[in-house]
């Protein structure tokens, strides 16, 4: 017979159902989610798994729902007061169909293609990685992006930040959660994740809505309190980056292995 196209031979199939026999005898795991037991196998795996998704959503969404701040900043979306509603409606629909079609979706399709062969943990490393690199290459010569005739080449840099968001975090975070817990305390583990990553989408809306502001109040938008610019809210959410790069190496890389085998429901409690 044959498992996973692997030709299973008479003797295999024999101790095959001897390990499974005396699994099935094996007593599972009863710890909890507060227990030293939790702690001791997953807890550094639940602060890497929350942390990560909350910096991530921090510096995707604050790019995401602001792309419009960004490209007028930069001159690539002409002054609101320039524009009729339906010029501004076309100009900011332009420039969000062309950062999705040549960043966002590209790079899911990429995660599709490559996550089972590189891996969870490379693919997730690389996308903060990349996206650290990209934001600090907008924002350290910001003057000269801004400049006339330099407006194109932001905009394929940042849209190279969503490519590897997407080929990146934003698509692990939320796999690597329903791969690495127990059952019993899978959906628990994600949901905690999911929520930190709601959080950091709820710091980065608001966070760079008021950070991206002009530090000169007379180019501060109505209502809104003078702010550290664009540059340095681009610092920021490099630095968010970097720090879900690091937190990254708190995660395991559960490619190849059973969902068993990755929660570690075989073995016995310790407590």
């Amino acid at each position: 017979s044959k498992v996973l196209q692997v030709e299973i031979t008479k003797e295999q199939a024999g101790d095959l159902e001897t390990v499974i026999t005396i699994k099935s005898h094996t007593p599972p795991p009863s710890f909890g989610l507060f227990s030293g037991e939790f702690v001791r196998r997953h807890g550094l795996h639940l602060v890497g798994t929350a942390s990560t998704w909350l910096l991530l959503d921090i510096a995707y969404y604050s790019q995401n729902l602001f792309q419009k701040d960004i490209f007028s900043a930069i001159g690539w979306i002409p002054p609101a007061p320039t524009m009729s509603a339906l010029d501004e409606l076309f100009h900011i629909a332009r420039a969000q169909i062309l950062i999705a079609l040549c960043g966002t979706v590209p790079g899911y399709w990429f995660t599709v293609a490559f996550i089972d062969s590189v891996g969870r943990f490379k693919i997730q490393l690389m996308g903060f990685f990349m996206m650290t690199t990209f934001m600090v290459g907008l924002a350290v010569p910001y003057d000269y992006w801004t400049g006339q005739g330099h407006q194109a080449g932001f905009v394929v840099m940042y849209a190279l930040t969503f490519f590897f968001a997407n080929f990146g975090p934003n698509a692990t975070t939320f796999i690597v959660p329903a791969e690495i817990y127990p059952a019993r305390l899978r959906a628990t583990c994600h949901g905690i994740s999911a929520a930190s990553g709601k959080v950091g989408a709820i710091i980065g809306s608001f966070g760079f809505l008021y950070l991206a502001q002009s530090p000169d109040p007379a180019k501060t938008a109505h209502g809104y309190h003078p702010g550290i610019g664009v540059r340095y809210s681009l610092l920021v959410l490099a630095g968010c980056s970097l720090m879900g790069f690091l937190l990254t190496f708190l995660v395991p890389e559960p490619k190849g292995k059973s969902l068993e085998e990755m929660s570690r429901e075989t073995e016995p409690d310790h407590c």
